[in-house]
């Protein structure tokens, strides 16, 4: 009698949910780890736009890309549909308290605690410090010199987070901190070395100090020390002169009066400084790419910044229009991440027309959804025009995920995206060294262009 149960169980969950790939689950994962634009192409090509990874293992692993799928997913609650990020290695590198990591009432109570680092009257002095950062930065850029794109925009993004993150410019702990996370973040520069991270990311418990991530606990522990040491400094200061991120966060209170730890406060900060480094510095990169790319973009754009030449209030620049077109469909056609965070059923649920049980797991498909095209008309194009012909749900566009878990830095992002593209464009002439198409690498879970996309500057402005 139980087996007869147990059969037709199993048959009821394999009859309906959707169909995905017959290749073993290793292939699968390998073919996502190396090639993953071309994979989730060719998958919602042969099975549309919700399909089963992972054959009929169980739990089973379900990417949706549909904005109907993407709204219900988005705007469940957390008792039917929870967010459980299990990853040892992002956790080890950002820590059990970031907000990645904490479930439901924790995860707002923290999310209140960040917001008020990203309201509007902060945002206008973060501008002006992303604009006179990227000048200095671009100084360097003589006519006649080349460089490689990716590695400027990442100098550039790294001055903007010690600066905005922690109020630093000069002094002893600018410099330990640019070193220190200049050493940290080479460990992903390498795509092979990121993906074997991703990997074998629990390799350590059975290699112990031969393990790839020996070196990386020791980096974050030094790092640790300098963070804790800046952060019990600037305790003691009375009337601090800082207005960066990190002493908003120290000053901040929730609603029964009680500040963050030490130990929460460092897990905000190492979440802010990896959620805004590479993936700023990659879209700045691509935005560039395509602006001088497509030469009409290029015209466009300048036009529109002369006529705000004379601004002096930077964050009016970040509203131009056609200025955000370029910028959002820079993360359209390669947004920050793939996939929105994993979400795990907890309560029988109806999605996209399928009957799900708990403990399936639920991907949202950041690059298919932008890649729909009865959403975007030939989505391969790079055509900013499409969002200034129209306004985009928060489910058919959401290159910052959605929901209750949508990046909490996603203004400051596309704030540095913007003036930096803008300012680059104003003081520079540039020209690509390649009139071929570049491709983007992966680099851990994000998509980043290649380490020889070069630039020469042939003039100033």
């Amino acid at each position: 009698m139980y087996d007869k149960i147990f059969f037709v169980n199993l048959k009821y969950i394999f009859m309906y949910l959707p169909d995905g790939p017959k290749t073993s689950p290793l292939l699968q994962n390998i073919q996502f780890l190396l090639r993953p634009l071309e994979t989730l192409d060719a998958w919602s090509e042969d099975y549309g736009s919700v399909f089963r990874l992972r054959g009929n293992e169980l739990p089973a692993l379900i990417y949706f890309s549909s904005p109907e799928a993407i709204q219900k997913i988005f705007t469940s609650s957390p008792e039917d549909l929870s967010s459980i990020q299990n990853s040892d290695f992002v956790k080890l590198l950002l820590g059990e308290n970031s907000i990645i990591f904490l479930g439901n009432e924790r995860h707002q109570h923290q999310r209140r605690m960040l917001l008020p680092p990203f309201h509007s009257e902060r945002m206008r002095l973060y501008s002006q410090v992303i604009c006179e950062i990227t000048e200095e930065v671009i100084s360097q850029l003589t006519p006649g010199k080349f460089f490689v794109v990716h590695s400027v925009m990442k100098e550039i993004s790294l001055r903007v987070i010690l600066n905005v993150v922690f109020g630093l410019q000069t002094g002893k702990y600018y410099n330990k901190l640019r070193q220190m996370l200049n050493s940290l973040f080479e460990l992903f520069d390498n795509p092979l070395s990121s993906i074997f991270m991703l990997l074998f990311s629990r390799v350590q418990k059975d290699w112990g100090i031969w393990s790839p991530q020996a070196n990386l606990m020791h980096q974050i522990e030094q790092l640790d020390q300098v963070v804790y040491t800046l952060i019990a400094e600037r305790a003691i200061q009375n009337n601090s002169p800082y207005k960066d991120i990190l002493s908003m966060l120290m000053e901040a209170q929730d609603e029964f009066g009680k500040s963050m730890t030490d130990i929460e406060l460092r897990d905000c900060l190492l979440t802010l400084i990896f959620a805004g480094y590479e993936t700023t510095a990659s879209a700045i990169s691509w935005a560039l790419y395509w602006s001088h790319y497509l030469p009409e973009v290029q015209r466009s754009l300048l036009y529109e910044l002369n006529c705000f030449a004379s601004t002096k209030d930077k964050s009016e620049i970040s509203r131009l229009p056609y200025l955000s077109a370029v910028c959002s469909e820079t993360l359209r056609l390669y947004p920050i991440a793939l996939n929105a965070f994993t979400r795990v059923v907890q309560k029988p649920m109806e999605i996209g027309g399928y009957q799900l049980e708990p403990q399936t797991i639920v991907n949202v498909s950041i690059y298919l959804a932008h890649q729909r095209k009865e959403v975007y008309p030939e989505p391969k194009r790079f055509n900013p025009e499409r969002f200034l012909e129209r306004q985009f749900s928060p489910y058919e566009y959401l290159p910052f995920g959605g929901g209750n878990h949508r990046c909490v830095g996603a203004a400051l992002a596309q704030l540095e995206i913007k003036l930096v593209l803008a300012t680059m464009l104003s003081h520079l002439k540039l020209r690509l060294i390649t009139t071929s198409p570049i491709k983007p690498i992966r680099r851990g879970i994000l998509m980043v262009p290649p380490s020889n996309f070069e630039m020469v500057v042939t003039g100033v402005r």
